[in-house]
């Protein structure tokens, strides 16, 4: 009787660890690996790759180089040559800190102060990467999840003031057949249609390219009533949560999501932006 009693134990055991391992998805969805980014001019970079995106971290600024779609298109489109402005130099993401205590948080060119940087989690779905600034009064936290990328501004210079940044190219390039989307109401604006002021709650902006399926979104997990203010440039976006001309205002940690939503119509982005708010705040649900 007691080997029969033993026997079933162990029966019942092996059972759940095999519907255990059933369940639990052996397979990485977040990836990491250590490359250059050829399409920034060959600067080093973490290379994550997420489900629908890569993202290329540049490792001395600090900032995006580069995003890339599921069909091979950049639509940040970063390059580092000394005068290109618009056209590459000062594409990124988030760009966040420019002559306000040290200039960090941007894929490095010629304006760029560096940053020191530590891989803290490596794990099948999350790869978190913190940068520090030189020196040492600024800190930025990477999350890279199955669905998105999370920048969060750990640590601010007392003092001082920061913004945060998509300065880029939906669909891979500028052009007429490029629109965004955002919170302040339902409509589809061209992409030369400039806004101005706080965008209401859950702030996020939408850019996309009528020859795309999908769009980039920026979502402020923070609610505030700082400006947030887009207008376009030749060749490139520039869209600043905390910005109103040259001035900065954000003066506290706050979390950023940029990645992909794998549809143009405004009612499914915003639902894909309500639910990753929701999954990480419950309580806003009605928010």
């Amino acid at each position: 009787m007691f080997k029969g009693k033993k026997l079933i134990l162990l029966m019942f055991t092996l059972m759940f660890l095999v519907s255990a391992c059933a369940v639990v998805p052996s397979e990485k969805t977040v990836r990491l690996a250590h490359g250059v980014d050829d399409s920034a001019g060959g600067v080093s970079a973490y290379i994550i790759s997420v489900a629908n995106a890569t993202f290329f971290l540049e490792k001395e600024g600090g900032g995006l180089s580069s995003m890339i779609d599921r069909d091979g298109v950049d639509w940040i489109g970063f390059k580092p040559e000394v005068g290109s402005g618009w056209k590459g130099e000062y594409r990124g993401f988030p760009n966040a800190i420019h002559k306000q205590d040290g200039s960090y948080f941007h894929a490095i060119n010629a304006g760029t102060d560096p940053s020191t940087s530590v891989v803290s989690i490596e794990e099948a779905h999350h790869v978190q990467i913190i940068f520090t600034s030189g020196n040492g009064k600024w800190q930025g936290k990477w999350d890279f999840y199955p669905d998105r990328c999370d920048f969060t501004m750990t640590e601010v210079s007392e003092g001082h003031q920061y913004w945060v940044q998509y300065e880029g190219v939906p669909g891979g390039e500028m052009d007429k057949d490029d629109f965004w989307y955002a919170s302040v109401d339902n409509k589809s604006h061209l992409i030369d249609e400039p806004f101005k002021g706080d965008l209401p709650a859950p702030e996020w902006y939408a850019f996309g390219d009528v020859q795309s399926s999908r769009m980039l979104y920026i979502l402020h997990h923070e609610d505030d009533e700082y400006p947030d203010d887009y207008v376009s440039r030749p060749y490139m976006t520039v869209l600043g949560f905390g910005r109103s001309g040259k001035e900065k205002f954000l003066d506290t940690p706050q979390t950023f999501s940029i990645g992909f939503i794998e549809s143009t119509e405004r009612a499914e982005v915003e639902r894909g932006l309500r639910r990753i708010l929701y999954e990480l705040y419950p309580s806003r649900a009605e928010q």
